[in-house]
């Protein structure tokens, strides 16, 4: 008797207790962090320019959502081959696209996503200095809490301008007047960051 009175009360007080909640599931991610591009949109022309790198992405569900993502880099880690060293790049993007989710193991989330849109190089002697653009990237989550997780991502984007642009007599042959054609280069971007989810 008093056994099976003990099984009773132990299969009581389990029955009893609160279920565990579910996780939370978020609509939105916001990253804000550290970025890198190789500046190969110009032709003889090899910056690595640092600057911020931030993105706003919408869920629909645990798979699926776009993202809204902008960057500018300015400082340069290496000399140009142009030897001007006057020229200062700077670099804006602005891209768009969806992005699949996917959860590898327990803390670590991966993600695939495809972007498009555009381009601006400044500091540099090129015409013109806009471009569509446009890659594909992936990242990896490390999840801190239900809102917080650090964020490491790698993108391939591919644009296209006419650059450098010499003056007329010097003895190049691509100036502003003579039409020349675009080049596609492709550059690839980096980044490091905090991701806040709600």
């Amino acid at each position: 008797m008093p056994l099976a009175a003990t099984s009773q009360l132990i299969h009581a007080r389990h029955s009893e207790a609160p279920a565990e909640k579910p996780v939370a599931a978020h609509k939105y991610e916001v990253f804000a962090g550290y970025g890198y591009t190789s500046m190969n949109q110009v032709n003889q022309s090899r910056y690595g320019l640092q600057g911020v790198n931030v993105s706003v992405t919408r869920d629909w569900g645990r798979f699926f959502g776009i993202t809204a993502d902008g960057a500018f880099y300015r400082y340069p880690l290496s000399t140009p081959a142009i030897t001007n060293s006057t020229l200062t790049p700077t670099l804006d993007a602005v891209l768009l696209g969806p992005v699949l989710h996917a959860n590898l193991f327990r803390r670590y989330d991966a993600f695939f996503r495809v972007l498009l849109g555009g381009e601006h190089i400044g500091g540099v002697n090129a015409y013109p200095d806009l471009s569509f653009a446009g890659g594909v990237g992936v990242g990896l989550d490390y999840k801190l809490t239900s809102h917080f997780s650090l964020r490491a991502s790698g993108d391939d984007i591919a644009s296209s301008f006419v650059a450098p642009v010499y003056p007329a007599g010097s003895g190049n042959a691509c100036t502003t007047t003579s039409g020349c054609s675009p080049h596609m280069r492709r550059s690839s971007r980096a980044s490091f960051g905090v991701v806040y989810k709600f």
